[in-house]
């Protein structure tokens, strides 16, 4: 699987003013994707575990995304950090929106992300963001 953006939960919700990326708290998860059902599934729309949801079993830390900017339709942050992560191996980083209603998915990154999979230790996890952003649009 290559890294995406979820296209019900997040692309269509962004056309329809759902999401303010300036002012919503958006978060990221650490997840093994060993406990996802299936993997990526462009259908899934929620954070909750449930019906189109991620498992709570794959979900091994969470940590907000801070200083959230958006500069010519390219999406930043400061690199956030996952504090005394324990449990299984992380292979995924799952952004979603805390904010939004349903605890919206808005992305889902496997593929080029420096130091991973990593493998917890109960220490601190960091997550460098591309130069790049998270996404430009």
């Amino acid at each position: 699987m290559a890294n995406a953006l979820y296209p019900t939960s997040f692309k269509q919700a962004l056309l329809n003013a759902e999401h303010d990326l300036n002012t919503h708290v958006i978060k990221l998860t650490l997840i093994d994707s060993a406990d996802v059902v299936g993997g990526y599934q462009a259908t899934d729309t929620t954070y909750v575990e449930g019906a189109n949801g991620i498992e709570d079993a794959a979900k091994v830390s969470v940590a907000t995304i801070g200083t959230p900017t958006i500069t010519t339709g390219t999406f930043d942050s400061a690199n956030p950090t996952f504090s005394a992560v324990s449990g299984d191996v992380c292979e995924v980083l799952i952004l979603w929106n805390d904010t939004h209603a349903t605890d919206a998915l808005i992305a889902w990154y496997d593929t080029g992300v420096t130091g991973f999979p990593v493998t917890p230790n109960s220490g601190d996890i960091n997550v460098t963001v591309d130069g790049a952003g998270w996404w430009s649009l």
